[in-house]
Order: C-alpha cells, then structure tokens, then sequence
C-alpha cells in the first residue's frame, strides 16, 4: 500500500509538468501560428496586441514563449521554411532537354516562392539587423544557386570561362527578388511572369 501511494505521489508532479509542458508547445504553436497567419494577410509589422488576438492569447502572456520579437519572428520564418521542404526538388535532371530544365526549374522556384510567402519577404526586411537571419538566408540562397549549378551543369560546362557569370546570372533571373519584382513592379500575372523568367534563362 506504502509502495502504491508513493508511486502515485511521484506520478502526479510528473503529469502536471507534463501538462504544463503541452500547454505551453501548444500555446507557443499558436503565436507562430498567428504570426504566419498575419504575414499572410499582408501584414509584415503585426503589433503584440495583434499577434495576441489572433492566438487567444493576452499580449502580456506572448513573451513567455519567446525570448523577444525577434526570438517570435525567427521561429515563424523557420516553421514556413520547414513547410516548403517538399517543394524543393526540380521535376527535371542534368540531362534532360534545357527546354524541360529551365520550365521546370521556372515551376519549381514559382511554387517555392509563393509557399514561403511573405515570410520570406519579412527573413529579408530583417536580415540586415539579424545575424541569425542573415546566416539562414545566406545559406538558403547558396544552396538554391548549387541546385541550379547541378541542374545546368552540362550547359555551364560548355561556356568555359562564362561559366560563372552565367551561373551568376541565372540565379538572379531566378531569385525571390526577381519573381516579385515580376509580380508586383511590373504587374504582371503569373502565367506571364514565369513566361519572362523562362524565356530569360
């Protein structure tokens, strides 16, 4: 009997902390949620006060989760960009026609860009302030230059010394920066934007 009630005195502690655990993952859960839910809505600066409606929770309780805004804002860019990992493969290989390459690569970027959405645009406002952000979007931008290295590199193998300059060249034509500048300067839809971005390739 001695030996049941001190089990049953150990078990309680354990099942509140692990309550108060839960509830505070899934409390964190909902301010990122909130927060990539505002930036969706075109809302890039969203008040405390804001992200607090959205998540059911009081602006007060917001910080407890996060170490500041910027702990909040770093954890909202991380979860979209987790979200966009099925998207980053290229429906097409090194040696596949270019004509298939560079559509397929216009897709992939398409469908890439738009998924991280806004987020991505906010990874970019911040970066300069940031170091962290500024490392993650560095490297973000690295390893989409090497994907486009890998897919073009029959093509790049062939123009010797312009090699570079070419790769160098692709990768803006096929930037975060270039798809909105595309989008939103130009005005143009979709359909007519990747039209430009292929063709430029």
């Amino acid at each position: 009997m001695t030996d049941q009630a001190e089990a049953s005195d150990t078990a309680i502690p354990s099942a509140t902390t692990d309550g108060r655990q839960l509830r505070r993952e899934r409390n964190r859960e909902a301010v990122v949620e909130a927060l990539l839910d505002l930036y969706s809505d075109g809302v890039l600066q969203p008040s405390s006060e804001e992200i607090a409606e959205r998540s059911g929770l009081s602006p007060r309780s917001l910080f407890r989760y996060f170490d500041d805004v910027e702990d909040l804002i770093r954890a909202a860019i991380g979860r979209q960009q987790e979200r966009a990992i099925p998207l980053i493969p290229i429906d097409a290989g090194p040696d596949a026609p270019l004509e298939t390459k560079v559509t397929a690569l216009v897709e992939q970027r398409f469908r890439l860009f738009e998924a991280v959405g806004n987020a991505a645009a906010v990874m970019r406002l911040r970066a300069p302030f940031q170091p962290l952000l500024a490392a993650a979007l560095a490297r973000n931008r690295a390893y989409l230059r090497w994907q486009l290295a890998t897919l073009l590199a029959p093509e790049l193998a062939g123009l010797g010394e312009a090699s570079d300059s070419t790769l160098a060249a692709a990768d803006v034509v096929t930037s975060f920066e270039s798809r909105k500048l595309l989008l939103e300067d130009q005005g143009l839809t979709r359909t007519q934007a990747m039209a430009v971005m292929v063709q430029s390739l």
